[in-house]
């Protein structure tokens, strides 16, 4: 087999690099949002970081410590990581190009295509693992097709620690373990079996990952309960057509990935790197056979991209190349222009919710439980914690100086929760507790909880607990937010009937719903 030399990485392609890691970093100073709802969760999973103990894989939460310890809580500085894996992600995606044996048009075409897309632009302005997610399924391609290119075994240790770091960041990285297991059993690659090294890259695999499987080991396979919850809520509506129609709005992008995976398939320069196609097709039929949701796909993009920009690149007639390739990017760059409000939060509520309307997409602003916003449900997620933060400090100023000692907040959900953790360090709030997801696993604290402040519960649906007195302190409203988030009340206890560690204690035997 002969292997083409790699052309040099093009100038025009580290410039859209730069631009990459330029456009997310303005677009963290410049957003009219707040944090994610799901960012606080990270943020109070890096405060009560316990790597050997955790329910989710604490990659996402050593990071979130590593920026607190480092560069503080400021948005700006929380936004530094996902902008670095997005940029680094878009590194590799020309890497591949190169390696494809792609030139100057290849590794520009592909890295614009990348930039301009909203399934890759809005994670990597979120603190969020699946940035993360997409990178390691990235560098785990790159190391397959720089195995094909050299033969060395030495890359199987670099497919192995993606797997490993898939695995510290999202469990979701043992579809990309299925689906290389399956694309090489289809490819003359897969004699490598008959050695050591794919079952010595397993093993690194399994050796970097550990702490998320001693995890799961320790606390009763919580991952079990959150799958099943997830599949309840939001996976089992999911349709086929819903997922296909979700990649059909990546417009022009999706075509230049069908023309990848043919071209790995049918083209003799390409098709010693076919293990990609198939990795793309066998994750294509998994998620939609499993439902999964639509985005899941995302990571098996940037390389199919790659082998698409590379089969236009390495036409015979240059007239047709160049038409190809002008068509593409224009088309590429309209589309994406067209969409990108929707990858990037920088227009505000209302002119983004009158966007979102006039262009009629209603799958950009429908939710993960099916209901339809003005706004994208991530967006809606963005918005009114500072404000619940404030709502509760203003009750607290309220307490006595006894009543403050004794005083622990309670969010019923995780969302609010993280935020009183997070925004109630600078209000100097009382500790948060909360039996929410991986609050759980935090503890009730030491205090008594008496006054026990509670974000998110009505007075009326304090059942799992008796008051001396309660009452109502005072709303929250929010009409941006998600359904659940706008009107959210602040419900003051006096005198519980347990404690906070009672509380945790009947919870721990099952018997608080």
């Amino acid at each position: 087999m002969t292997i083409p030399e790699r052309p040099r990485l093009a100038p025009v392609a580290l410039l859209l690099v730069a631009a990459k890691l330029l456009i997310h970093l303005a677009a963290g100073l410049a957003t009219p949002y707040e944090f994610h709802r799901d960012e606080f969760l990270y943020f109070a999973m890096g405060t009560h970081l316990r790597i050997l103990h955790m329910d989710f894989p604490p990659l996402i939460a050593l990071l979130s410590e590593a920026t607190r310890v480092t560069l503080g809580t400021s948005f700006f500085a929380y936004r530094i990581v996902p902008a670095v894996a997005g940029t680094v992600l878009l590194l590799l995606t020309v890497l591949i190009v190169r390696e494809l044996g792609g030139r100057s048009l290849a590794q520009a075409l592909a890295a614009l295509t990348l930039i301009l897309c909203p399934l890759f632009l809005r994670p990597a302005v979120l603190y969020q693992p699946v940035v993360l997610d997409q990178l390691w399924w990235t560098l785990g391609i790159y190391a397959l097709v720089r195995l094909e290119n050299t033969d060395d075994p030495r890359w199987w240790l670099l497919l192995g620690a993606a797997g490993g770091l898939g695995l510290l960041t999202k469990f979701s990285i043992l579809f990309f373990g299925f689906a290389v297991l399956v694309a090489l059993s289809l490819t003359p690659r897969r004699r490598a079996f008959l050695g050591p090294w794919p079952w010595i890259a397993m093993a690194m695999a399994l050796a970097v990952g550990l702490p998320s499987v001693i995890g799961q080991l320790t606390l009763g396979w919580p991952v079990v309960e959150q799958m099943e919850g997830l599949r309840r809520a939001q996976l089992d509506r999911i349709t086929f057509g819903e997922y296909f129609g979700f990649q059909l709005l990546l417009g022009p992008a999706l075509a230049l990935a069908i023309a990848g995976i043919v071209a790995l398939l049918v083209c003799a320069d390409l098709r010693r790197h076919r293990v990609v196609a198939w990795i793309g097709i066998t994750a294509f039929v998994l998620f939609a056979a499993l439902k999964g949701k639509p985005y899941y796909l995302g990571p098996v993009y940037p390389a199919l991209w790659a082998a698409g920009a590379t089969w236009i690149d390495r036409l015979a007639r240059p007239r047709v190349r160049r038409a190809l390739a002008g068509t593409t990017v224009a088309l590429v760059t309209a589309y994406g222009a067209f969409v990108l409000p929707l990858g990037l939060p920088i227009l505000a509520p209302e002119p983004m919710a009158r966007y979102a309307k006039a262009i009629g997409i209603t799958a950009a602003v429908q939710t993960n439980w099916g209901a339809i916003l003005p706004l994208p449900q991530d967006y809606a997620d963005m918005l009114g914690w500072k404000a619940k933060a404030e709502a509760v400090a203003r009750v607290v100023e309220t307490l006595t100086p006894e009543e403050r000692a004794r005083a622990a907040l309670y969010g019923a959900n995780y969302g609010q929760a993280g935020a009183l953790d997070l925004y109630g360090r600078a209000l100097d709030l009382p500790p948060v507790i909360s039996l929410a997801g991986s609050f759980t696993f935090f503890g009730p604290g030491d205090r008594p909880g008496d006054p026990l402040i509670l974000l998110g519960v009505e007075p009326e649906e304090l059942n799992t607990i008796e008051c001396d007195s309660l009452a109502l302190a005072a709303r929250v409203l929010n009409h941006w937010g998600v359904p659940g988030e706008q009107d959210v009340p602040v419900t003051i206890c006096r005198g519980p009937s347990m404690t906070p560690q009672e509380l945790w204690e009947r919870a721990a035997r099952g018997r608080v719903e």
